[in-house]
């Protein structure tokens, strides 16, 4: 391998690291020791680090409580191994949880279909888009500024190189929802669809009512987006909508440095052919047996490229099945106390302090700053083992000078005086 890369030697393979970044020395392990020697070494030098950092960063990432029945189940042989669901006489368990999954999520959005997943909910806006285009023939897209920034971005690269047009709408700088009036002067017969996202990056809860009236008014669709799912436990599904994206990640998947996370479409049964991805129905086996298999879409759809709806040729299945043990362990009245839990702790965190916007916020909000930079906020907090908020600057330039906070149930009193403190 060395070889064909032209290189003399492995150290020559790492040239480009600086060199505080290379051990040019052996590991500092005594000699002689056996593997369980060694895992006692390590697990002796994990004792004495800082426990996990209380965390008050959301921005499209959530710290929420993991079950321990999701890894429980996650991890057996049958779920961890399997890859895909193709052959239903050996997948049915894989099926029966993607099923489930399905039936979870159309209740928790109010919507009479939902796919398999996708890989998550960036790749599920860009896929929301063009199925619109799809349904309403038309290649022009208005998204809201208060849509995640990133979302925005892969949205943008998708329509670039599909020579699709996408044009943003902006928010109220009162209350930090949506501009309807801007929104409406920017509406025509050439929109495909009105993209939005609720609550929105600012953590605020718009009025989708309003939006979905103007969208439909003009004949465009309405696609909902979310990035904090269990804010779902308590807010009115949003039935409005044609099409609901989001990402499941709060459902115990891991923040794990940005991913695997899963995404998800769901949409009204009558546009259920131009959804992408993967669906599961439920059947009956030759001996009249309940039984599931893969519906509405071969194989071959997917690998055709001409033919396909979607390039997301694959779902989430292992990432998808820990949110659907996190519902089942949950259920409909345990989602809707951790959604209140979530609306309480936020509002502790919340008060006193210099809110940016008035509108009704769920777990997030955006605070000012006040003669200090987010940074140096965030510096003072990380020096008492606190991770602070995010730099509204760096993705909205009017917003220099303020910071995103979300409090989970997992925010503790003294952590949140801990955070006004820093901020005052």
């Amino acid at each position: 391998m060395l070889s064909v890369c032209g290189l003399e030697s492995l150290e020559r393979l790492y040239d480009y690291l600086p060199d505080d970044a290379l051990l040019k020395r052996p590991l500092e392990i005594p000699a002689g020791l056996s593997e369980y020697e060694i895992t006692d070494y390590f697990k002796a030098r994990a004792a004495g680090c800082a426990p996990s950092m209380p965390c008050f960063l959301g921005a499209g990432v959530y710290r929420h409580y993991r079950p321990v029945m999701c890894d429980v189940v996650v991890s057996r042989g049958e779920f961890l191994t399997s890859y895909t669901p193709y052959q239903a006489e050996i997948a049915q368990g894989t099926l029966t949880t993607i099923f489930e999954f399905q039936s979870m999520v159309c209740q928790l959005t109010g919507m009479e279909v939902a796919n398999a997943s996708m890989y998550d909910g960036s790749t599920a806006v860009p896929e929301a888009a063009m199925m619109a285009l799809r349904i309403t023939g038309r290649d022009r897209f208005l998204i809201a500024r208060t849509v995640h920034p990133e979302y925005r971005e892969v949205l943008d690269t998708n329509a670039r190189n599909s020579r699709l047009y996408v044009e943003t709408f902006g928010y109220d700088a009162a209350t930090g929802a949506l501009d309807l009036a801007d929104l409406e002067a920017k509406l025509n017969d050439q929109i495909a669809c009105v993209i939005v996202q609720s609550p929105n990056f600012f953590g605020v809860i718009e009025d989708l009512k309003a939006a979905a009236a103007l969208a439909h008014k003009h004949g465009a669709l309405l696609v909902m987006l979310f990035t904090e799912a269990v804010s779902l436990g308590l807010l009115e599904p949003p039935r409005e909508a044609d099409i609901v994206a989001g990402e499941m990640q709060s459902f115990a998947i891991s923040p794990s440095y940005g991913g695997p996370f899963a995404g998800i479409i769901a949409t009204r049964e009558k546009y259920i052919r131009q959804i992408p991805g993967r669906l599961v129905g439920e059947t009956k086996d030759a001996d009249g047996n309940r039984a599931f298999c893969l519906t509405l879409s071969t194989r071959e759809q997917h690998i055709r490229r001409e033919k396909a709806t979607s390039n997301i040729c694959t779902n989430q299945a292992l990432i998808a099945l820990m949110a659907t043990v996190f519902m089942s362990v949950y259920g409909k009245e345990g989602l809707r106390e951790l959604a209140l839990q979530n609306v309480a702790k936020a509002r502790y965190l919340s008060e006193g302090l210099p809110l940016k916007f008035t509108g009704r916020f769920f777990n997030e909000f955006v605070v000012k700053t006040n003669g200090r930079t987010p940074a140096q906020v965030n510096e003072a907090l990380l020096g008492r083992n606190i991770i602070g908020g995010y730099d509204l600057g760096a993705a909205y330039p009017e917003l220099e000078g303020c910071m995103l906070l979300c409090a989970t149930e997992m925010a503790k009193r003294a952590e949140m005086d801990a955070v006004k403190e820093a901020l005052r």
